[in-house]
């Protein structure tokens, strides 16, 4: 019955979505209006940041029945959107002829899919855990077709799309799923024995980072304790005030600008179960500003310190889990069959910790990009990337955003690595090193 009353709805008031690029000089202005359902902000700012737009600024109100959005947008260059394609997938995505109906029972951001099996993996971060995982999944004849891996405050989180590797198709046999399982988590769970670790595997799967953000809060990964790293003067500004006069609160964040912080913030908040009834976010300079008024679905504002304090965690964790920092590598190869085991198999052995890591496969070609530290949570040594560059490839493995490290010669030829049943590493092929953790 909810979905036909929000059908009819929408009936009657069919969203509307207007892209103009003549009233802002440096900005594309995407207006959205529509009728209002919890999850809808999230919606329309997933879709915007998965076409990699920058969103410069925002202006929001959905008090009442009715939604109301202002996004001022550029491309990653900076520049006005000028594809027709991308501007009619916006209109399509969010306008009266899409299927795109909010609803509260329904998961924001669901991609089905038949073409992988979908691995949720979250457990205790340390140095080669995603390594270890890898060869693993090697050895259990699985081949790697996406992957995003996390981590934050000792926690990490990962989901993977795996396939068959003799068939190409999605594992759906019952027994070597529940094998699978099995194997990884006894590798996440490792020899510790205060957090626990979790592994899910299904077919299909949903929205990656959407997920992401759900397993490390679901994990509790925003608690901090008494031996928190992360210096006071890097950590985001987060505030929750109460507006008595209108019975909302009123939540500020100011941090460093960086690609998809609206996302991360807004999925945080409905994650959390609060409803964003206006807000505003400038992020035209380094730093981002984003003030919102929430209030919580039950209609109340935040009425207690420790939900403050909560709402300032989360808030401060969702912003730091996508955080670069960390030495960025990029990788780009053809393909294959455990290819990301024996990367970072060398990584690992050359004491590179795998701090985030986003894996994708295009037309055969592998376009793996890790941010990296050494295993004592310091600055790599150059000398060490440049042993793991020699030894992978100096024109496959190569060091991006970093001035301080010189551009690789395209004449420069790849090494052995390209032949990678040379470098299996006997060690965790080996069932023993897995049972090992159990």
């Amino acid at each position: 019955m909810d979905d036909e009353y929000e059908k009819l709805i929408r009936r009657m008031n069919p969203p509307r979505v207007v892209i103009d690029n003549e009233s802002c000089e440096h900005a594309t202005v995407i207006q959205v209006d529509s009728a209002n359902k919890h999850g809808i902000l999230l919606e329309v700012v997933q879709v915007l940041t998965d076409l990699n737009l920058v969103i410069k600024k925002a202006y929001i109100s959905s008090d009442g029945g009715w939604f109301m959005d202002v996004f001022n947008v550029t491309d990653r260059d900076g520049k006005k959107l000028r594809d027709e394609e991308t501007m009619d997938y916006i209109r399509k995505s969010l306008g009266a002829d899409s299927s795109f109906i909010p609803s509260q029972r329904r998961s924001v951001g669901v991609e089905p899919s038949t073409n992988y099996t979908s691995i949720e993996l979250t457990g205790t971060d340390r140095p080669g855990l995603l390594s270890e995982v890898s060869a693993v999944l090697t050895h259990l004849k699985c081949n790697v077709v996406s992957a995003e891996v996390w981590t934050h405050n000792t926690r990490a989180a990962a989901v993977m799309h795996v396939t068959d590797d003799p068939t190409s198709a999605p594992i759906s046999d019952p027994q070597r799923l529940a094998k699978i399982k099995e194997l990884l988590c006894n590798v996440l769970k490792g020899n510790n024995k205060t957090r626990g670790a979790k592994t899910v595997v299904s077919l299909g799967g949903t929205h990656t980072e959407r997920r992401l953000h759900q397993m490390m809060f679901a994990d509790r990964d925003y608690e901090r304790d008494g031996q928190d790293s992360v210096d006071e003067g890097l950590r985001p500004q987060v505030t929750v005030i109460d507006c008595f006069q209108k019975d909302y609160s009123v939540v500020t964040i100011r941090c460093k600008d960086r690609p998809k912080l609206l996302f991360d913030t807004v999925c945080t908040l409905t994650d959390m179960q609060y409803v964003v009834f206006h807000a505003t976010v400038d992020a035209e300079r380094p730093e981002a500003y984003q003030e919102y008024y929430i209030r919580h679905i039950d209609g109340c504002p935040v009425n207690s310190e420790a939900e403050r304090q909560r709402v300032v965690q989360c808030l401060e964790a969702a912003i730091e889990r996508r955080v670069s920092e960390g030495l960025k590598l990029e990788l780009c190869t053809t393909d294959r069959v455990g290819l990301l085991s024996d990367v970072t198999r060398i990584f690992r052995e050359n004491s590179l910790s795998v701090i985030r890591a986003e894996v994708s496969t295009r037309n055969g070609k592998a376009v793996n990009t890790f941010y990296v530290r050494d295993a004592t949570g310091n600055p790599v040594d150059p000398k060490t990337v440049e042993s793991v560059r020699r030894e992978i490839g100096q024109t496959v493995l190569q060091v991006k955003d970093d001035p301080s490290y010189p551009r690789s010669s395209p004449q420069e030829a790849p090494t052995r690595f390209l032949f990678g049943n040379l470098f299996r590493s006997k060690s965790l092929y080996n069932f023993g090193s897995v049972r090992s953790y159990t």
